[in-house]
Formats: structure tokens, sequence, C-alpha cells
């Protein structure tokens, strides 16, 4: 066989060998399609080190460069998961907390929607725009994020998942700035509260703003190097900026909790909680008569939450997380239940719990 008939076979291979990785990748797109129907995260390091494990097997029985099978499989495993990505909205810039808990909980193959305000993050998932939006919720010094609580109350959104993070805070400024210099920091109002001891010694200016990495973008645009913000220190590595301070926050166990928000809540996995918002009858024993229902049943709440109604004043709804899936039997009765002893009960999505 001369130098043109295998140079004809090794097209044919390659032809076949293109085919069948367009096959993968089609099939990876409907992987995605179920996962996004389910609320899971894109990315599976454990199904990842199965695929890579099983393709060093069959080189290893072909006697070929295992390592250099690896390689290429990582790239086809890049590929598949860039068209599996979905799209995720956050409220921020880019380097917010909220864009760090997205990567985190779907991986490095999502593709980003910065938006200006918590309820646009809302608007685009519920417009379509996005599959999923990432929304904190609350933060374990600070505590709850009252907004996106009224937020829920009126989307048709549920909650399919949640993730925690933990916050570390940095003091960032101009690459020409110094500690002693600093004299107005800006951030988003949470951020300050966490950092009050830490600011309060540096005797500085501070300055609400609505984002901690669009504070780190506004101080690089005005270039001056007697301001200072506070957010992570990837935003500093984004924006080119000096981490004048590092963990600056008061308590270290500083995590803020995050929803993932979609048009549908999660399949039960065995380890789930439940999200919901009732409001009871203004009179007494009302509330001790919603909450004996999930009593009775040895339902774990772990978390209880009231928020104005927004309609009469004084009168309130409330906010329940509890342990379990809405599907399960035990919890059907209990919510029945809840209804009948509620003017209304809403549930906003039950979901894995947090890893």
């Amino acid at each position: 066989m001369d130098l043109e008939d295998l140079r004809r076979k090794i097209d044919e291979i390659d032809a076949r060998i293109v085919e069948l990785i367009s096959n993968r990748i089609r099939i990876a797109e409907e992987i995605g399609k179920e996962k996004e129907k389910q609320g899971k995260q894109i990315e599976d390091k454990e199904r990842e080190g199965l695929v890579l494990e099983n393709v060093r097997s069959i080189s290893r029985s072909e006697n070929i460069s295992q390592e250099d099978v690896e390689t290429i499989y990582q790239q086809i495993l890049t590929a598949c998961k860039r068209r599996q990505g979905a799209w995720v909205a956050f409220q921020g810039e880019i380097g917010a907390y909220s864009e760090e808990a997205a990567f985190q909980f779907f991986g490095s193959s999502i593709q980003i929607k910065p938006c200006e305000s918590l309820d646009d993050v809302f608007k685009v998932v519920e417009r379509d725009e996005v599959q999923f939006g990432v929304v904190p919720i609350e933060n374990s010094l600070e505590g709850s994020i009252s907004r996106v609580y009224d937020l829920l109350l009126d989307s048709s959104l549920k909650v399919c998942s949640e993730i925690e993070l933990r916050i570390v805070h940095c003091l960032i400024g101009v690459p020409e700035a110094r500690l002693d210099s600093i004299k107005r920091v800006y951030s988003h109002p949470q951020a300050l509260g966490q950092c009050k001891t830490f600011l309060r010694h540096l005797g500085c200016e501070l300055i609400p703003t609505y984002d901690t990495a669009g504070s780190v973008k506004m101080i690089k645009e005005k270039g001056a190097t007697d301001g200072g913000a506070v957010a992570s220190a990837r935003a500093a590595e984004i924006y080119g900026m000096k981490t004048l301070a590092r963990e600056i926050e008061d308590n270290p166990n500083n995590f803020t909790r995050f929803f993932i928000l979609s048009k549908q809540d999660s399949p039960p996995s065995g380890n789930d909680k439940t999200s919901i918002v009732f409001a009871v009858k203004h009179k007494p024993r009302a509330l001790y008569e919603s909450l004996k229902e999930l009593a009775a049943r040895n339902i774990n709440l772990t978390k209880i939450e009231s928020r104005p109604t927004r309609q009469k004043p004084w009168e309130y709804n409330f906010y329940l997380d509890f342990e379990g899936h809405r599907e399960d039997k035990v919890f059907q009765e209990a919510l029945e239940s809840l209804e009948r002893s509620s003017l209304f009960v809403k549930v906003l999505g039950s979901y894995p719990k947090a890893k």
C-alpha cells in the first residue's frame, strides 16, 4: 500500500472520528436538557472520572498511551460541557459573590448574565432569556435578604436548589493605593456591615453601593488612590486591582445561602428541603394551629421568618423551610391541613439540601 492509499485511510478514519464526536456532543446536549429539567449541576466530576477511567482502560487493552488518550478526551469533554452549559443570571457585576456561587454550583461551562437588580434576575428567568437565576436569600451574620422573599411571593418561579458559599472579604484599591491612604470605602451595605470592626479601625467614610464587584469596577474607573472597595479577591484579579487587606470580615463563620431559581423545582433526591410561604387569620392561636400541623407529623422546621404582607399594616406572611419534599405523602398531608387553617399557602419549591 503506497503513501497516498495510507493517507486516504487516515482521511476516512478522521471522518468517522469527527462523526462520532458530533454524535457524542448531540447526546451530551440531550443530557444537558435533562439536567436542566431536574435542576441538576451541569458539571459532574464523578461522572467525568468514570469516563476517563473507562478510556484509560480501553487504551491499556489497545496498547496505546493512556496519557495521550486522556488528553484528547479532556478536550472532548470540554466541548460537550460547553454545549450542555446553561445560561445563569445573577445580580451584580462580573466578580460578584453571586457569580461565584453560580460557577461553584453549575461548573465552569455555564454562560452568565449579570443583572443590575434582583428584580431583573427574576424577570430574565420568567421570560426564558436564561434557564436559571442565582439569588442570595440569607447571610449567616446579617440575616435574610428581604427583597428576595418579596419577589418569591409574587413570582411563578420555583426554588430548584440551594448552595452555601463561604464569604471572604478583601479591601481592594487601585494598584498605586496604600492601606493608610484609604479615606472612602464603597460596597454593598451587607458587605460593609460584615466588616464593621476592620473599617472602624481604618477610620474611613463608608459609602453603600448596589454591588461588591461593581464597587471595584467603579473605583478602577475613578482611579482614585484614596478610594477602596470591599469585595472578593477574585474581583480584584478580574479588574486588575490591588488587594490591600484580606479576610477583613468580623466573623470567619460568614456564609451566604443562595437559591437557584428556575421554572420548576427538583424531583425528590432523598435529602431535600421545601420552602413555603403562608398567611394566617388575624386571631389568637392562629400561627400555633398552623405549625401544629407540621409538628404533629414530626416534620423538622429549619427556618421560620415573617414579612409584612404589604396589604394591611401589622399583618404578616410567614416563610418556612422544612426538611423533606413536597411530593412525600406525609408532607402532602401536612400541606393540605395547613391550607385548611391558613388564608393561603404557596410552595416556593422543593430542592436538594446544600452540600
